[in-house]
C-alpha cells in the first residue's frame, strides 16, 4: 500500500509542472474555493450528460469506432481461454509488489481517494490544470461506472475461475460471479491514466502513465478474475469516455488553461494478419 501511494503521489505531483495562465481562467481571478467547487461541480456534471448522450450525436465516423470496437472485442473472445490458461500459469511467477499495486490502483476506494486528492490539490493551489484534470477523471468514472454497470447486469458473464468457460452467461443474474464483463478495475484504472496522459506533451511521460495504468488489468488477468475481452472492453469504453468528456470540457472552453495545450489521439482500427486492435496516434 506504501509503495501504490508513493507512486500516486509522484503521479500527482508531476502535474504541477503545468503552470496556470494568469488569465486562463474562465472563472473570476478573485473566486473563493466555493465558488470554484460550485463551477468544477457543474463542469463534472455537465460532462456526465455530454458523455451519457453522446450516442444521439454520432455521425459516421462514431458508428465506424463503435463497429470497430464491438469487431475487435468479438475477435478476441477466440483468445479467452487460451489466454486464461497463460495468465493462470504465469500467476505463481508475477512479481508480487505488481499484482498488489494492480488491486489497489483499480479498486474504487482507491480510486476515488486518488481522484478526490488530486482534484483538492488543484482546488487549494488554485492550478487550473490539475483542477481540470480531477474534473475530468471523477465525470469520467461516473459515467464509465454507469456502463459497467448495466454491461455487468445485463450480460451477466460468467468468471473464469468459476470453471464454466468464456461463454456463460447469466442475464441480470445480479451475482459477482456473473459479473465479469467488461472489467471493472480496467475501467477506473485506464480512465484515470488516460485522463492524466492527455495532460503531458512528452511521448514517453504518456507511456510510462499509460504503462502504470495496464498494471490493474493485468493483475486482473493474472487473478483469473475476468477474461482478455473483459479487458478490451472495459478500456475501450475508458477511453471513449474520457475523450467524450474531455471534449465537452474544451468544447465549452470551460478550462481555457489546458484548452491551449490540447492535444487529441486520432484512433483506427487496424487487422492483419494475427493482429488485430485500435492504433492510436498521438
Amino acid at each position: 500500500m506504501q509503495k501504490f501511494l508513493i507512486v500516486l503521489f509522484l503521479m500527482g505531483s508531476s502535474l504541477k509542472l503545468f503552470g496556470q495562465s494568469p488569465n486562463a481562467d474562465t472563472l473570476a481571478q478573485d473566486a473563493n474555493i466555493w465558488q470554484t467547487l460550485k463551477y468544477d461541480a457543474k463542469s463534472a456534471f455537465g460532462g456526465f450528460k455530454h458523455s451519457i448522450t453522446a450516442p444521439v450525436r454520432w455521425q459516421g465516423d462514431d458508428f465506424l469506432t463503435a463497429v470497430s470496437v464491438i469487431t475487435a472485442t468479438s475477435m478476441f473472445t477466440a483468445l479467452d481461454q487460451s489466454a486464461r490458461n497463460y495468465f493462470v500459469e504465469q500467476e505463481p511467477n508475477a512479481p508480487g509488489v505488481l499484482k498488489e499495486f494492480g488491486w489497489y490502483f483499480g479498486s474504487p476506494q482507491n480510486f476515488f481517494m486518488v481522484s478526490g486528492g488530486i482534484y483538492g490539490f488543484g482546488l487549494l493551489t488554485k492550478n487550473e490544470k490539475v483542477r481540470k484534470t480531477g474534473v475530468l477523471i471523477i465525470a469520467s468514472a461516473a459515467t464509465s461506472g454507469l456502463f459497467q454497470t448495466f454491461f455487468k447486469t445485463a450480460v451477466g458473464r460468467a468468471r473464469p475461475d468459476d470453471f464454466t468457460g468464456p461463454f456463460e452467461f447469466e442475464p441480470f443474474k445480479g451475482t459477482a460471479r456473473y459479473h465479469s464483463f467488461p472489467s471493472g478495475h480496467t475501467i477506473l484504472s485506464i480512465s484515470m491514466a488516460h485522463s492524466i496522459a492527455k495532460q503531458f506533451d512528452n511521448i514517453w511521460v504518456k507511456s510510462g502513465i499509460y504503462a502504470l495504468g495496464s498494471i490493474a488489468p493485468v493483475s486482473r488477468l493474472w487473478d483469473d478474475a475476468h477474461w482478455v475481452t473483459d479487458i478490451v472492453l472495459g478500456a475501450a469504453i475508458s477511453i471513449a469516455v474520457v475523450d467524450s468528456v474531455d471534449n465537452y470540457l474544451f468544447g465549452s472552453r470551460r478550462y481555457e488553461d489546458s484548452y491551449q495545450n490540447r492535444h487529441r489521439i486520432s484512433w483506427r482500427f487496424t487487422a492483419g494478419y494475427n493482429t488485430v486492435g485500435l492504433v492510436g496516434t498521438f
